[in-house]
């Protein structure tokens, strides 16, 4: 009986918040999401002071507007690691030679921001906000519902793409 109660009290609360999204100003959460385009890591990844682990996989949560308007842009910080493996050849795990290595790694790792614009998506439709990293350093963002690889998702570049010789202003 509890759980029926538990499911009935969850499906109102979703009821009510799917009849008060009609206003031009209302916010609803969604999943944020990195897809990393590069060999580099990125470690770790902020969209509007919204905080996750960078690389791939989603993270809850974001607030975006329940409808797009023209001006929506999000302010993206990020840190990467243009040498991940670097680790493969320090002391051993736990020593004061491994943390010594670590610590003069970590003074390479390189941050970066930007604001983007997020591209106009079609009635209620956003699932969230997709960064994809790319190489030189450069971001896209989408909000499709589509996957990375669908025919339908408009991020069409690969993965593991090497850092160019040089990259464009």
């Amino acid at each position: 009986m509890k759980g029926i109660i538990v499911r009935w009290l969850l499906g109102m609360s979703g009821v009510t918040l799917v009849g008060c999204s009609t206003a031009d100003n209302e916010m609803a959460g969604g999943n944020l999401q990195a897809v990393n385009h590069t060999l580099h890591a990125i470690n770790w990844f902020s969209v509007n002071g919204y905080r996750a682990h960078g690389g791939g996989g989603s993270s809850c949560c974001i607030m975006l507007p329940t409808k797009w308007r023209p001006g929506l842009k999000v302010y993206i910080e990020w840190e990467v690691d243009t040498d991940p493996y670097a680790y493969s050849n320090w002391p051993p795990l736990g020593t004061d030679g491994y943390r010594a290595a670590q610590a003069k790694h970590k003074e390479n790792y390189q941050h970066y921001s930007t604001t983007m614009e997020i591209p106009e998506w079609q009635g209620t439709d956003s699932c969230g906000l997709s960064v994809h990293f790319l190489t030189c350093n450069k971001v896209k963002v989408t909000t499709s519902c589509w996957g990375y690889g669908s025919p339908n998702n408009p991020i069409k570049e690969p993965k593991q793409m090497k850092e160019p010789a040089l990259c464009p202003k």
